[in-house]
């Protein structure tokens, strides 16, 4: 019988040996900041106030949204930085900074024309905004606030300010019939979007602010400063584990069965069996913070970090 110390040694090690390379990746124009997939396209958000659409067939950027640079505070011009890209039914959502202010703007894209449909005079911090469906929108504020926004009407359906904490993240569930709320005490609360009622909360695993949280088929995971990746899944006994390093990242496959989140001070990304709690291979690759994962489907990744690339992942 191999001694138990042993085995957990050989364990140990096992975390670590099975290591993959990204298969390709695509080269922005920037530093990336946020992206989302539809079908076949690819859309990078940068920090140079240009979204790039790329063709996932030929990995080539085949078009850009651009938006006009601002005046900063300071009287300078700089690049509009975006903050958040989303995608619905041929329209591109688009949360940037404004002109002279700390407010943001949210633009909508369709059909080559591009229009604001919010702007600093509403005087929202925006961190992220996502289509709800073809007429609404969801806003998460910096100060925690959930706003549901008609943008055919042009007008707030509701407003919500759910927390005391800082927003860490939020994500809509696949239907988007609810939605995943993180902040920086630790807590997530599920919340129903169409009334803004808050039906769960999940804070038993995370003590520091949660910088993302991901939320696929009922499982909820967590990446937080207090360096634990929080796990939970319906109608099982919420646990985390515990890194050696700030997670700044997480996400989950569609099935809600693997998790990857960012581990370690070289900005790899580590694949995680949430149901199993056995860890899988390592994605090295990445040279600076992580910001943004996105499961295609149960086999295939791609990720963002603040550099000028995306990294597609072929997973075991």
């Amino acid at each position: 019988m191999i001694p138990k110390l042993l085995l957990l040694l050989s364990l140990s090690l096992a975390l670590y040996a099975d290591t993959i390379k990204p298969t390709f990746q695509l080269h922005t124009t920037s530093v990336v900041t946020d992206f989302v997939i539809e079908g076949t396209r690819l859309y990078a958000a940068t920090d140079a106030g240009v979204v790039d659409v790329f063709d996932l067939n030929s990995k080539q950027i085949i078009a850009q949204i651009l938006l006009e640079p601002i005046r900063t505070g300071r009287g300078e011009i700089a690049p509009a930085r975006i903050h958040s890209v989303d995608r619905h039914h041929g329209k591109t959502l688009i949360v940037s900074d404004s002109n002279g202010s700390v407010f943001r703007s949210v633009w909508i894209h369709e059909a080559g024309t591009l229009q604001r449909i919010i702007d600093s005079r509403q005087q929202l911090l925006i961190k992220k905004a996502r289509f709800v469906n073809d007429e609404q929108l969801v806003l998460g504020t910096f100060a925690s606030e959930i706003v549901v926004y008609d943008y055919a009407e042009r007008s707030t359906h509701y407003k919500r300010d759910l927390s005391q904490s800082t927003l860490g993240d939020i994500m809509l569930g696949e239907q988007h019939y609810m939605m995943a709320m993180a902040d920086e005490s630790g807590t997530v609360r599920l919340i129903d979007v169409a009334s803004g009622a808050v039906k769960q909360v999940l804070d038993s695993e995370n003590v520091d602010n949660i910088y993302r949280v991901a939320y696929r088929n009922g499982v909820v995971v967590t990446a937080g400063q207090d360096r634990r990746l929080g796990v939970y899944i319906p109608n099982e006994e919420a646990y985390h584990i515990q890194s050696d390093f700030l997670i700044y990242c997480a996400a989950l496959s569609p099935s809600g069965t693997t998790a990857v989140y960012s581990s370690g001070t070289q900005s790899d990304l580590q694949l995680f069996n949430t149901r199993t709690k056995v860890m899988g291979s390592r994605l090295v690759g990445h040279r600076a913070l992580i910001n943004t994962l996105v499961f295609l489907n149960e086999h295939e990744l791609f990720s963002a970090s603040d550099e000028s690339h995306i990294f597609y992942w072929q997973l075991p």
